[in-house]
């Protein structure tokens, strides 16, 4: 079977995890030093001032999104989603009583297509824009932040699935106002569960790292902790169980924290295996409608190669019989998707609406071999 992802974890990652846990005295298991610990190295990797550890990438987008709105930093409850993206980065600001526009992807790198992008701004004026970079494809970055400052539109990245993805040498999740990552087992890096948001203002940090935990000061600075509590005349003790701001509990634990600061030390590696794949995959594609030559500077931290054909459901049925996972192109056009369709519909995306009908993605990981990807390429150029 070739499958679609490899473990991160290892056998030496388990060994160094029960060793940690048969400490005496037992160490700390939820949120605590290594928490911190693990915030401050993923923030110095990927080139922002602040990190906040949270249990997945899905609830970084929806903590991001409410600190912003409880910070009064929305100008309006419009929100631009991709629609080439993932059910939360949709999901979040329709529970949080935002209001998601959709926009269409390109196919090049299947993020937000510009002309699409900029009418949107122009027509409705929105306040903040998630930008997926789905797969691991680099957007065209320097347009896209031109875009959003000319717009006065808030720049939020979802680099789930690009870690250790460049424009230009510069690291995804370093561009925008703030930055979305995934620690699930199925991508980059794994702390079985987890996710990260990065960014490089104080008082935002502040306000996630309350709302992380409930609206409470305990995870803030003693400076910090010592203004607020004279602000709204609280003592020492009683602002033990002091709310501030509306919160939940997205708290991931120590023991995650303890595996992410090992896993950290493998990505520069990962990050080389998976572009050598991706540009293996490229020369030998000979039919793939996707144009994905335009890379030369940019690094490609692919998380699975997409393939456009208009074969895709013979393709997949040989790719299945022939024992190799695949899936659909992400989650194709989530205008199509039943939770969008009760919201709004009516949009025209036509590049969602081909991806959707003849978009899948084939395996990329660190332990794929040149036979694999010879085999997988070998049935997807059987088809014209």
């Amino acid at each position: 079977m070739t499958k679609l992802v490899s473990d991160t974890i290892n056998r030496d990652d388990i060994n160094a995890l029960i060793e940690w846990l048969q400490q005496d005295p037992i160490p700390r298991l939820t949120k605590g030093d290594l928490t911190a610990e693990l915030e401050e190295k993923w923030a110095k990797k990927i080139g922002t001032k602040y990190s906040v550890y949270v249990n997945s990438g899905s609830s970084a987008i929806l903590l991001a999104l409410a600190a912003l709105n409880e910070s009064n930093r929305l100008k309006n409850n419009r929100i631009v989603v991709p629609a080439l993206s993932w059910a939360t980065d949709v999901s979040s600001p329709m529970l949080l009583g935002l209001d998601p526009i959709m926009c269409d992807c390109n196919l090049h790198d299947l993020s937000c297509d510009l002309t699409a992008l900029e009418f949107i701004f122009k027509q409705d004026n929105p306040a903040a824009l998630i930008l997926v970079s789905p797969l691991g494809l680099v957007p065209q970055m320097k347009e896209v932040v031109e875009l959003c400052e000319k717009y006065d539109v808030i720049l939020l990245e979802d680099v789930c699935e690009s870690m250790g993805s460049k424009y230009n040498n510069k690291n995804l999740g370093s561009f925008g106002f703030a930055s979305f990552f995934s620690m699930y087992f199925g991508h980059h890096l794994s702390t079985i569960e987890g996710g990260f948001i990065n960014t490089n203002d104080e008082d935002f940090y502040h306000m996630l790292l309350m709302m992380r935990s409930h609206g409470w000061d305990r995870d803030l600075p003693k400076w910090k902790q010592d203004e607020l509590r004279k602000e709204h005349n609280c003592n020492n003790f009683d602002a033990l169980y002091n709310f501030y701001v509306p919160g939940f509990n997205l708290r991931a634990t120590d023991l995650q924290a303890f595996i992410g600061l090992r896993a950290i030390d493998k990505l520069d590696n990962y990050v080389v295996k998976r572009t050598n794949n991706f540009n293996t995959y490229k020369s030998w594609i000979t039919n793939n409608k996707l144009n994905l030559d335009n890379y030369t500077y940019n690094t490609i931290s692919n998380f699975a190669m997409p393939i456009v054909h208009e074969q895709r459901d013979n393709i997949v049925k040989d790719l299945i019989s022939a024992n190799i996972e695949v899936r659909p192109l992400i989650a194709g056009n989530m205008a199509s998707k039943p939770m969008w369709k009760k919201y709004a519909c009516g949009e025209s995306l036509p590049n969602a609406e081909l991806i959707e009908k003849h978009g899948f993605y084939v395996p990329n990981h660190q332990d794929l071999t040149s036979q694999e990807i010879s085999q997988i390429t070998d049935i997807i150029n059987s088809y014209e």
